[in-house]
């Protein structure tokens, strides 16, 4: 990896994280349900897991597959006359629309949802619930990029832009941080503000099956995935899902061992409720 994509990937990760964190601090939206000492170790802990898997097991990166398949004219990018700029700012759309149809995809698919929803069985939202997914989606979620790099030919710029801006989207949209309600009506046109994805966060079903955003805001509008707010409110709402709800289940080896335990639950898309 290059050391600059490295260091402004990381600094970003710095930066965002503890701002975030300390306007969590600051100025929480809803009082937390568990300390942060039971929850943060291994929600961090999870983090450190897979970067290590992604560097064992995935000699390339995003951004370096991008400017090989810039060098080879992969892709539809790659074959259009368009200038730097645009090729950026196409590739860090198509990227993004990519990721929600990715998010929906592991809701919608029982197997993919088992490793989803390690994510969702958080029991507080705040800052480092944005960084806890299973190693399993991880790798798939790197693949699947890899796929889609290649086909549409994102710029290794373009790609770097993204990733940045969808970890650091992620960090925010997770925090526990309160904004005003006018700011945040506004706001979520530009961006997923953290009390639009709570509410993907909620244990009623179909709360959980929308704001499938991380990063830009207008798929879930137009896809007819958005909700605008939860049905209980922010302050009441039940953050997780049905299973995995005492604290035992925030340890690390619990969460590793969560795809692989119980029912699949009512949660995927594809799921009928019994007659």
């Amino acid at each position: 990896m290059p050391i600059h994509e490295a260091a402004v990937r990381l600094g970003a990760f710095i930066g965002v994280f503890t701002a975030t964190a300390l306007w969590e601090a600051a100025a929480p939206r809803r009082l937390r349900s568990y300390p942060r000492v039971k929850r943060w170790p291994s929600n961090l802990a999870i983090v450190v897991l897979n970067t290590a898997l992604v560097r064992i097991l995935l000699s390339a990166t995003a951004v370096s597959l991008a400017a090989l398949g810039t060098q080879r004219h992969w892709g539809l990018l790659n074959n259009l006359p368009l200038p730097t700029w645009g090729r950026i700012i196409t590739s860090v759309v198509l990227l993004d629309l990519a990721i929600y149809l990715q998010h929906v995809m592991f809701h919608a698919i029982p197997a993919l949802w088992r490793v989803h929803r390690m994510h969702h069985a958080d029991l507080d939202f705040d800052v480092t619930t944005g960084l806890r997914f299973h190693s399993i989606e991880i790798i798939l979620s790197m693949l699947i990029k890899f796929g889609v790099i290649a086909a549409t030919g994102a710029s290794a710029a373009g790609v770097l832009v993204f990733e940045v801006l969808l970890n650091a989207t992620s960090i925010f949209n997770h925090g526990n941080v309160c904004i005003p309600v006018g700011l945040d009506r506004y706001l979520r046109w530009l961006v997923v503000t953290p009390d639009m994805h709570r509410v993907h966060h909620s244990n009623v079903v179909a709360e959980t099956n929308s704001n499938f955003g991380f990063n830009l805001p207008w798929w879930d509008r137009l896809l007819g995935t958005y909700c605008a707010q939860p049905a209980a409110g922010h302050e009441a709402m039940t953050i997780g899902i049905e299973q995995f709800r005492v604290g035992r289940e925030l340890w690390l080896d619990r969460m590793l061992l969560q795809p692989f335990r119980g029912p699949v639950g009512a949660y995927p898309l594809t799921w009928k409720r019994a007659a």
